[in-house]
């Protein structure tokens, strides 16, 4: 193993951030890349990476590895910085305001300039050609604060990746992943692997997030050089949701990892045995046929429903209780589908999102994930 600091540009004198990244395997075959708690306070993915470092030291102790396997564990050294009055508060950044997990560059219009005239016919060098492109480009991007910085950062150690996975947590919420349409099948095995309940498939995701600004390009590329020569699948970059905020455990954690470990056997970057996925516990929905239910009067939240339930429409949610008047009103869902996460607070103001459910029928378009 070995491992790399990446100084961030600094913000203020005497106050500097570096993105630490852990190397295991040689580069030149497949590379996959895992990042997490790119919102700082989303903790389950660091957890997760500590018991897949172990497993990853052994494999490469024991010559087993065959490609790159690239571990961020602390995606985010500014959120995690930012704790007032013993709150952890790593979803926006102080600065700024801005999410952490939005305004990822997006390459696809520069990129599609600079390869108009250098794509050909042989689909390996195409690859090789895109994915220096990219370099090129986020090599002279301009990093004017430490926030610019870190995104570019994080994009150079991923951008030349086959598997992108950037680890994440809910509110309360059950195991979820976001992917492409491109790897809706990659999508399912990993699911297996971790006991997804849910997988939200998206092309077009909004607000620049992270995932989507890796695969993006190559759909983009696709669509413009398609018909003239081969553009390959986009790299398989995803956005695992790890359950909630407070299910971070040596048991779950550890669980999670080992699922991770056998996905990568099956990916072909660990040789040895492949143990079989177990069967899927949910099939692939569009993130745009997912729901958002909101409460209509302030009040104090009792919950009905659970992640993970299967709620038909009209389903209660949760009642929300008026504490002055006495009075109270059922939030139901609005769809058949699955409820896989909802919100950790338990006073309601006018307005908030509650619970998000999963549903068959895409209803959105826009910004499908909000601020």
């Amino acid at each position: 193993m070995r491992i790399d600091q990446h100084p961030l540009p600094a913000g203020s004198s005497n106050c500097q951030y570096s993105l630490s990244s852990f190397h295991f395997g040689q580069p030149g075959a497949k590379k996959v890349y895992l990042q997490a708690s790119l919102h700082a306070d989303e903790l389950p993915g660091m957890l997760v990476l500590h018991h897949l470092r172990a497993l990853l030291e052994r494999a490469e102790a024991e010559g087993r590895l065959q490609g790159e396997i690239v571990l961020v564990p602390v995606a985010n050294p500014i959120g995690l910085s930012q704790t007032f009055m013993h709150d952890q508060m790593g979803r926006f950044d102080f600065a700024s305001g801005t999410n952490f997990n939005r305004g990822f560059p997006d390459l696809s219009e520069p990129m599609i300039a600079l390869l108009a005239d250098a794509l050909g016919d042989d689909a390996q060098q195409n690859v090789g050609l895109i994915r220096a492109a990219m370099r090129q480009l986020l090599d002279a991007a301009e990093c004017r604060t430490p926030l610019d910085g870190m995104r570019i950062g994080l994009m150079r150690l991923a951008h030349d990746a086959d598997i992108v996975l950037d680890l994440h947590c809910d509110c309360e919420g059950v195991m979820h992943i976001y992917a492409p349409s491109d790897h809706v099948a990659e999508a399912g095995r990993l699911g297996c692997y971790l006991g997804a309940r849910v997988l939200l498939i998206a092309d077009a995701i909004g607000g620049g997030c992270f995932d989507e600004m890796l695969f993006k390009p190559w759909l983009r590329l696709r669509a413009r050089f398609g018909a003239q020569f081969p553009v390959p699948q986009s790299c398989f970059a995803s956005t695992v949701e790890l359950r909630g905020e407070q299910d971070v455990s040596h048991q779950l954690a550890s669980a999670d990892a080992l699922g991770i470990y056998h996905y990568l056997c099956g990916a072909g970057l660990i040789a040895g045995a492949v143990a079989p996925p177990p069967a899927a516990v949910c099939v692939p929905t569009p993130l745009a046929g997912s729901v958002t239910a909101c409460a209509a009067e302030p009040g104090v939240i009792s919950y009905v429903a659970r992640p993970g339930d299967v709620l038909k429409s009209g389903d209660v949610i949760c009642d929300i209780v008026d504490p002055l008047s006495g009075g109270s009103y059922a939030v139901t869902s609005p769809i058949d589908g699955v409820m896989y996460s909802r919100v950790i607070f338990r006073y309601a103001t006018r307005g908030m999102e509650l619970a998000k459910i999963a549903g068959k029928t895409e209803r959105r378009s826009g910004n499908l994930l909000g601020p």
